[in-house]
């Protein structure tokens, strides 16, 4: 059923109009619109998903969930995006499509991958979950492949507690998505919506650089137990599709990314004026941090570095209070993912082992000021960054 709920179709009409696209459509977590654009898209059993070996399991998830197989691809160590000189040697006989994952913000290198992608004969699909506001040579990340998809997951540039969006100009295509979502969508049920709206709440309220890592463990402990809602449930890990797993956005999400998007534009500014704030005080300490060329304009999720010692970084970190972050904990984040289970062989992207076993990241949200800064950068000196031969 179609999202019956005003601030739902006013929440897709404003975020079409801020990318310039011409479809949009909401949904209760950023996957699920993932998966709707895979149906939408024909993809099934026996076709191939063409996407970085560094990302989130629940990325994959939707690709599984049709039935189609994940075919990965290493990155490049700079961006942590999917490296397009790999990705030419990828033999990928049954591709139906080539998803470019915007790494942490970065933006990926769409020119060679819209080559290849046109190469093989398959669409480009952006994943934009972690790279609100970038753009690509002065163009908004998103609006280069036929369709993008977005989170407003709890981390997200701008969070609705979970969300997400999915995005395109194609006609045709929109009007399949909206078939899919007549016919199966269903909207979150009261009660849903309700224990998320009191989530949102205790998050405004109580989540600060200095207390999110005691927050994130009592929310993890409590979603582990079924209490609250998680992003991630115990049987995502599993690879099947979960009954309740197509649902629609709620009213409530609906409304707060509308006010979310009215300020998105400072939220863009901060993050940018953070990370050079990060690149600078790293820089000052002797910190190898990549130089990205000029026609990438990230606006970071996270600030990556990477450390010589990330399980000590995370540890001693948590214990001063400091908002460093772990992933991606494993090419496939998280840690305890059972990578067979994915098609995932160990040693099949060496680029992207090490940046899991090296990288953690920073926050630039608006609660991060200077002080959160060099507080962090301080900090991240007695650990030193990865020993090179």
């Amino acid at each position: 059923m179609n999202p019956s709920s005003s601030p739902i179709a006013e929440f897709e009409q404003a975020f079409a109009q801020w990318t310039g696209l011409k479809h949009a459509f909401a949904f209760w977590k950023g996957r699920v619109a993932f998966y709707t654009l895979l149906r939408a898209l024909g993809a099934g059993p026996g076709d191939q998903v063409l996407l970085p070996g560094y990302t989130c399991v629940m990325n994959v998830n939707p690709i599984k969930y049709v039935g189609a197989t994940p075919t990965y691809v290493d990155i490049d160590p700079d961006t942590f995006n999917m490296n397009p000189e790999l990705l030419a040697r990828t033999e990928a006989p049954r591709a139906k499509l080539l998803l470019a994952q915007h790494t942490y913000g970065n933006p990926c290198e769409l020119d060679a991958l819209e080559a290849e992608a046109n190469r093989r004969g398959i669409p480009l699909i952006e994943d934009c979950c972690l790279a609100l506001g970038s753009r690509y040579r002065g163009r908004l990340c998103g609006t280069r492949g036929r369709a993008a998809y977005w989170s407003f997951q709890w981390n997200k540039h701008m969070t609705t507690g979970l969300g997400g969006m999915l995005a395109t100009n194609d006609s045709e295509l929109a009007t399949r998505i909206r078939e899919i979502r007549e016919r199966e969508m269903q909207p979150p049920s009261g009660k849903l919506a309700g224990v998320l709206s009191a989530q949102r709440l205790t998050h405004t309220v109580g989540v600060y650089p200095r207390t999110t890592a005691l927050i994130t463990a009592v929310f993890r402990w409590l979603s582990k137990r079924g209490a609250i809602i998680g992003s991630n449930a115990p049987d995502d890990l599993d690879a099947r599709m979960a009954p309740d797993f197509f649902l629609g956005m709620s009213a409530g999400q609906a409304r707060t990314g509308l006010r979310k998007l009215s300020r998105l534009e400072d939220n863009i500014a901060h993050r940018r004026q953070m990370r050079t704030l990060y690149h600078d005080l790293l820089r000052e300490s002797g910190w190898p941090m990549p130089n990205l060329p000029d026609h990438l304009e990230p606006v970071p999720v996270r600030v990556p570095v990477r450390v010589a010692d990330k399980e000590r970084a995370l540890r001693e970190g948590a214990q001063k209070l400091l908002e460093i972050g772990p992933w991606f904990e494993s090419p496939l984040h998280p840690a305890e993912t059972p990578l067979e289970r994915y098609d995932y062989r160990p040693g099949q992207c060496p680029e992207a082992e090490r940046a899991a076993r090296e990288t953690v990241n920073l926050p630039v949200h608006l609660r991060a000021d200077r002080a959160t800064a060099e507080r962090t950068v301080r900090f991240l000196k007695t650990i030193g960054p990865p020993h090179r031969n």
